[in-house]
């Protein structure tokens, strides 16, 4: 019987060319399957969370994969460790439920840049840090770091070979510590477009440097424009180092940013399929790709309805994605959402006149 074993996987990636296989480089993932089919004598392709650069460094990546083998799934990391190389080392290896996707699974990603900051370069630290010989000034970084702290649109931050199509993303923590002559990066998100995390390091430098105010960096993120933000950081300071996956729903997601301010209340997701979406401030030009976006998130986390209202009364019947919008039946009625959701807008309730509406999988 097939089970899928997720692996927690530390590399350093110095003579690797990533993570994802290619056609000219020995990489990560290459590796990993041929020890797997070493091991098991199975054609096996694994999954990764985090399809990390040439050169880019990790502590706890994640992958799945499906096997028929009779080890138990704790013994594989050892059986693997006898199998590859010593730059690559499974942590952990343990049994997930069938339709875990540790890319489409909720999680928090943390990464780590590191930058030696001194006269001259640190040769045991040459593969594993930037090298910045001029000084920098760390509380203009954190200051800096603070505008990107929340939800936003991060086209600013993206490489020109970034494929996803949504750009908005979630930071939760954004750190700028000095360790003796190391200055340490530290950032926690929902996720992060190419070269995302390396752009936001090449900025702080910049802003540590002095080379523009730290209240740039808001100005930079509002462009969304690449061209706004400063040059990409060297792969060799940037480590991944861990992956935190979701357990439970929050019973309510709460936004409020500049750009967008909105609540989800998920509680019945489990016991009844449905979600409410309440947008109570989003500018005309993220409207329509904040509502999409949205009801795709609930639709991923289970609900099978989202009832949705925006403040400004730009819903209508027609479509959102995928999705038919439509009315309510006649006679309903807006379940008793608790004050603690409403009352984490300004006005701390829902105003008169806004219609709800909805949008169903069983009308996709």
């Amino acid at each position: 019987m097939s089970r899928r074993i997720k692996l927690t996987v530390a590399y350093d990636g110095t003579g690797y060319c990533g993570w994802q296989i290619q056609k000219n480089g020995i990489t990560i993932e290459q590796m990993l399957n041929e020890a797997i089919c070493a091991l098991t004598g199975e054609a096996v392709q694994v999954t990764g969370a985090s399809r990390t650069d040439s050169g880019v460094h990790a502590l706890g990546n994640v992958a799945v994969f499906d096997t028929d083998t009779r080890i138990p799934p704790e013994k594989l990391a050892y059986a693997l460790n006898a199998r590859l190389p010593a730059d690559i080392r499974v942590q952990q290896s343990e049994e997930v439920p069938a339709d875990f996707h540790p890319r489409k699974a909720n999680s928090i990603k943390t990464y780590q840049y590191r930058i030696w900051n001194d006269r001259f370069e640190n040769p045991m630290k040459r593969l594993y840090a930037a090298f910045v010989y001029l000084p920098l000034n760390v509380e203009q970084m954190r200051e800096a770091a603070s505008y990107l702290i929340g939800e936003h649109d991060f086209r600013s931050f993206a490489s020109a070979g970034n494929q996803s199509e949504e750009t908005i993303r979630t930071i939760y923590q954004l750190d700028v510590e000095r360790e003796g002559r190391e200055v340490v990066i530290t950032v926690r998100g929902n996720g992060f477009l190419y070269n995302m995390v390396r752009i936001i390091a090449g900025t702080l430098i910049q802003a540590g440097l002095g080379t523009f105010p730290p209240a740039h960096v808001g100005e930079i993120l509002a462009a969304r424009d690449r061209q706004a933000a400063s040059q990409t950081a060297p792969a060799r300071g940037l480590t991944l180092v861990g992956i935190e996956y979701e357990k439970d729903l929050a019973d309510c997601l709460i936004v409020r940013e500049q750009e967008w301010r909105y609540g989800i209340w998920q509680k019945e997701i489990d016991s009844a399929g449905e979600a409410y979406l309440y947008v109570d401030y989003c500018e005309d030009r993220d409207w329509e790709r904040n509502l999409v976006r949205l009801v795709k998130k609930s639709m991923r986390d289970g609900a099978r309805r989202v009832w949705v209202c925006d403040c400004e009364n730009r819903i209508q019947e027609g479509n959102a994605g995928v999705w038919p919008v439509r009315r309510p039946p006649e006679g309903w009625t807006l379940p008793g959402l608790p004050e603690e959701f409403w009352n984490a807008f300004p006005d701390g309730f829902q105003p008169p006149g806004s219609a709800w509406y909805y949008v169903s999988e069983e009308s996709a």
